[in-house]
């Protein structure tokens, strides 16, 4: 989190219902299908009791958030952080409902979080709270009412816990209950890399739009250097581009002439952090995100790009890894100076949209080699991507905002279609 984020205190959920506001304003949604979407559909508290290794209970907290059903079964995260609140998970829930829409997958929006800081729990620990979790929140998941999936600081190992508690209270394998499983137990290949390939392939689509012709040669800051933003390093290094700098939540590195990928990965897996990499100076997380490159990829969390800081991106394209990363003021900003930001809902839906493909392959129990994964991935991304932007020329708006109008508008359709029942 930065200074500017703290300065700003946004609540993320008042943030989504602005922009949902926002969108509904420019494309002139019925204000009774807007009623329906300001609402989530279903919110579940749920108190987690847990035998700590010292053999003391403690109590933690935990949500699961429906947002909106109208297209499909539930589909979103759950993320184990302590920060977790109530108002972040439906307004990432809500986040969900659009990017599933946006990318045309059958899915509605769904999220779940613990409170918990994981950094200081045992693995045991770890694995307690999330077989307790899943089995509170089991009256609502299922391969037909909502599938969760890994998010911050879950991985393929917490869905294994998942799907084996579930499957222990059903009585036999449910494999189809989460996504991001390893591949042993049904997971997808490609599935770790989806996040960041879908961003990569956004990316492309945007360098074209700008005439670049190609990425190689590009130079890029990555403000996050967790999962989705170490792979989109890699990918994009692999591009061609100049990665120069990258950061994670302990601070940050810069290196002009351009990062070894590979090698700060290692170091980050030996240290626990990027900072102290050879060959490179030491930087501040904010200052990334105003550094002289032709590519930012903000993959941290939510708000970092801000009314405060949002004039002095420099960057031409701006491409959301992360959930939420620019605040509605600081879209108008981008948008008034000429940054093509590529939101969250449309950049970050390659995993979301690999999910997908997890899930029918395990319904069909017949699955996809990972070429076949990702040429599959590469073609709803760049079909997405085109789709946006014909709404963003159309309406002369930006690029989120474009996004929106067309996921808003699937998702209203369905609410038309399906009516209100009684």
């Amino acid at each position: 989190m930065t200074v500017a984020t703290k300065a700003e205190n946004l609540n993320p959920w008042q943030v989504a219902l602005s922009q949902l506001d926002r969108v509904a304003k420019k494309m002139n949604l019925d204000p009774n299908v807007l009623e329906v979407l300001s609402h989530p559909k279903r919110e579940l508290h749920v108190s987690i009791p847990i035998r700590m290794d010292d053999g003391k209970i403690k109590t933690f907290k935990g949500y699961r958030v429906q947002h909106n059903l109208g297209r499909g079964p539930a589909k979103g995260g759950i993320r184990y952080h302590p920060d977790v609140s109530i108002d972040e998970v439906k307004a990432l829930a809500m986040w969900m409902t659009w990017k599933c829409a946006v990318v045309g997958i059958p899915y509605g929006g769904a999220k779940g979080g613990v409170i918990c800081n994981p950094k200081e729990l045992s693995q045991g620990e770890l694995e307690r709270i999330t077989r307790r979790f899943t089995s509170e929140i089991s009256v609502i998941i299922g391969p037909e009412k909502d599938i969760p999936a890994p998010d911050v600081y879950t991985n393929p190992q917490t869905m294994a816990w998942i799907m084996d508690t579930y499957s222990m209270i059903k009585g036999y394998s449910v494999p189809g209950v989460v996504t991001g499983k390893p591949i042993e137990i049904g997971g997808s290949y490609g599935r770790n890399e989806a996040t960041a390939r879908g961003c990569m392939f956004t990316i492309q689509k945007a360098a074209e739009e700008l005439g670049w012709g190609c990425l190689k040669g590009k130079t890029v800051a990555v403000q996050g250097f967790g999962n989705a933003g170490s792979i989109a390093a890699r990918l994009l290094e692999g591009e061609g581009c100049k990665v120069v700098a990258v950061t994670d939540s302990k601070g940050g590195i810069y290196n002009e002439a351009g990062l070894d990928i590979k090698s700060v990965i290692k170091h980050k897996e030996e240290t626990g952090s990027v900072t102290g990499f050879k060959n490179s100076k030491p930087m501040p997380n904010e200052e990334v995100l105003t550094l002289a490159v032709d590519v930012l990829v903000p993959a941290a969390l939510e708000n970092v790009i801000t009314r405060e800081n949002a004039a002095k991106v420099k960057a031409k394209i701006v491409a959301e890894a992360a959930n939420g990363p620019t605040t509605p003021e600081a879209d108008d900003i981008l948008f008034k100076n000429g940054v093509m930001v590529i939101p969250d809902i449309l950049a970050n839906a390659g995993g979301v949209t690999v999910s997908y493909f997890e899930w029918v392959q395990d319904l069909q129990a017949h699955f996809w080699t990972e070429e076949e994964v990702n040429n599959r991935l590469k073609q709803i991304m760049y079909r997405s991507f085109a789709d946006v932007l014909n709404i963003h020329k159309e309406y002369k708006c930006d690029m989120r905002t474009a996004a929106y109008i067309l996921a808003v508008g699937r998702v209203a359709k369905a609410i038309n279609l399906r009516s209100i029942w009684p």
